[in-house]
């Protein structure tokens, strides 16, 4: 599929199963945006670069072993015939691939947009890799039947970012990861459900309260279920701290 080419930001999907985009991408936030021309999207067959009667992708790994390996002279020949910019990124979506954070998908929302390779079968060739300098991109510690699922993920990510895509801009900066922790708790009506009322602070209409339990809420959840962004989170205030202090004019006392 392919939609509105002038857009500004694109993603270039190669995969062999096309069918599957949009899918959930032509739905809701990311689907009005891409028929209304803020972002554009095309999927491509990878097979159509095989070149022998049997449209062969993938061999045996070399030095044995289970499955199929993708073949880096098919996939090579379907990232040159995409003809992409070369300022725009290529992604390789893999289990063993740098982890797609919030900090990694404002970056990508930032730019061009990407070409993102599906792999399938036991993985792909490491000399395309190493050829079309793709980058290794994991959703998480857990394998897929394929890249495409993890292609969506990204996609969307990214996609909810743009300008123009989501109502308020505030939805797409205050939200779990967004300045490195969870998000706080949500309420809404009613007021009381099955024994269970809204904090009262919340409808204290005292502003300056409510952020203070919304962070309060943020840095609890944060340390209690995740650690490794507690971690970084802590670091970081303390390098700022330091930072601060260290541009902080010393006082000065006459003998």
């Amino acid at each position: 599929m392919t939609a509105s080419p002038s857009a500004p930001w694109r993603a270039t999907v190669l995969t062999l199963f096309p069918e599957m985009f949009p899918g959930p991408l032509g739905v809701s936030l990311a689907g009005r945006a891409l028929t209304s021309g803020i972002w554009a999207l095309e999927a491509r067959d990878i097979r159509a670069s095989a070149t022998d009667k049997h449209r062969s992708v993938d061999d045996t790994p070399a030095g044995g072993g289970p499955g199929m390996v993708l073949r880096a002279d098919v996939l090579a020949a379907a990232i040159d015939a995409a003809d992409i910019a070369p300022e725009r990124p290529r992604l390789l979506m893999s289990p063993r691939g740098r982890p797609l954070t919030q900090t990694f998908v404002r970056e990508l929302a930032a730019g061009p947009g990407p070409l993102v390779v599906c792999g399938r079968f036991e993985g792909v060739d490491q000399r395309v890799i190493d050829a079309r300098a793709l980058i290794e991109v994991s959703i998480g510690d857990y394998v897929l039947s394929g890249g495409e699922i993890a292609a969506l993920v990204l996609i969307d990510a990214c996609v909810r970012l743009l300008p123009g895509v989501m109502g308020k801009l505030e939805s797409g900066t205050d939200e779990s990861f967004s300045d490195g922790l969870l998000e706080y708790p949500q309420y809404t009506r009613p007021q009381l459900f099955e024994g269970r009322s809204i904090p009262d602070v919340l409808t204290s209409g005292d502003h300056a309260k409510v952020a203070a339990w919304r962070r309060a809420q943020s840095e609890a959840l944060t340390e209690g279920r995740r650690a490794d962004l507690w971690a970084e989170w802590r670091a970081r205030q303390d390098r700022e701290q330091t930072r601060t202090s260290q541009k902080a004019p010393k006082s000065t006392t006459d003998g």
